[in-house]
């Protein structure tokens, strides 16, 4: 039997009351980035067409190039949260430093922040391969009236108040938590909504998928390359696929629809992992528990990591609960 699919606003509004502070707020929080991801959509999609591929000349604050989609999101998303008048601040991966942002009505009267990666996995627009946008959400913990400082942004990930991403592929989808589950929605282009499509997503509890730049396996630390062989033993449900896109969004969002183990451990290259942990990381590990699955650094719950700086880098492994369970035995076995 066919029925109407609920939009992303109506979805908003019938679920608001399980969000635990001001549902309004949520609503245009939500909305804010629902708007600009669709103008971001808009220019993915015709990346190809026009000269907007390839690297503007800067390069961000990480030391890669960045592309010129980037900057664009980048801009998109920043102004289109101030437009709204409700955050105080926004950090994004794409800036040195955090943005302050001043109520128009009353000095800092606004309650939330915003931490974003405005196009994750853009070194892959040029080849045609999805990107992501992905987003936290806190409600800030300096006084209201005052203006935002750093302590707002460096909050544990068990704080995040709801986080989400959008994948950018064959598809548009913008899925999120707000603590309540996660719920998925496919953007409609002809009229421009986002429909529920994927309602209360989990991973399973097992998987058959590992997700890893094996490339780099000779810099990886023993017990990762110990579960890569495990990963690829032929026994019992064994040989796992190796599915990686190299899109922290696509890896994970395939991941759990499927089940599955995303790593991006620390490694000689990258003692500290490469993945930052308030942009990319705590997102997506609130997304990960909120689906029955379950995120870690391979020793440490990683919504329990206390952030010392913006833009701080962990080792990342998340997906179906037993293979990361399994990956942090080897983990473990090895000291």
């Amino acid at each position: 039997m066919s029925h109407k699919k609920q939009t992303l606003g109506e979805f908003i509004i019938e679920n608001q009351s399980s969000f635990q502070f001001s549902s309004g707020e949520l609503s245009s929080l939500i909305n804010s980035i629902r708007l600009a991801a669709k103008v971001v959509n808009h220019e993915v999609n015709k990346a190809g067409l026009v000269d907007i591929i390839g690297a503007v000349g800067d390069t961000n604050i990480q030391g890669e190039d960045q592309q010129k989609l980037d900057v664009y999101a980048n801009e998109k998303f920043i102004q289109t949260l101030t437009n709204r008048n409700i955050v105080c601040g926004i950090a994004s991966e794409e800036e040195d430093d955090f943005i302050a942002i001043n109520s128009q009505d009353e000095n800092h009267q606004n309650k939330y922040i915003v931490l974003i990666d405005p196009l994750d996995g853009s070194s892959n627009i040029d080849v045609n391969v999805s990107v992501g946008t992905i987003f936290s959400i806190y409600r800030r913990v300096t006084p209201v009236g005052t203006p935002v400082t750093i302590d707002d942004f460096l909050q544990k990930g068990s704080e995040q108040v709801a986080a989400g991403y959008v994948v950018y592929g064959t598809s548009t989808m913008l899925v999120y938590t707000t603590g309540d589950g996660v719920n998925g929605f496919t953007l409609n282009p002809a009229i421009g909504s986002f429909y529920l499509s994927h309602p209360d997503m989990e991973f399973s509890v097992d998987g058959n998928i590992y997700s890893v730049n094996e490339g780099n396996y000779i810099h990886f630390p023993q017990g990762i390359k110990n579960y890569i062989k495990y990963c690829q033993l032929e026994e019992e449900d064994r040989p796992y696929t190796s599915r990686y896109i190299g899109s922290l969004v696509s890896d994970f969002h395939r991941n759990m629809i499927k089940g599955g183990i995303y790593l991006y451990p620390q490694s000689s290259k990258n003692p500290n992992g490469k993945l930052r942990l308030l942009y990319e990381c705590n997102p997506m590990a609130f997304l990960a528990e909120q689906a029955n699955g379950k995120a870690s650094d391979g020793f440490t719950r990683t919504m329990d990591v206390e952030p010392t700086e913006l833009h701080q880098r962990v080792p990342f492994i998340c997906g179906s609960k037993n293979m990361v369970d399994k990956a942090e035995e080897f983990m473990r076995n090895v000291y």
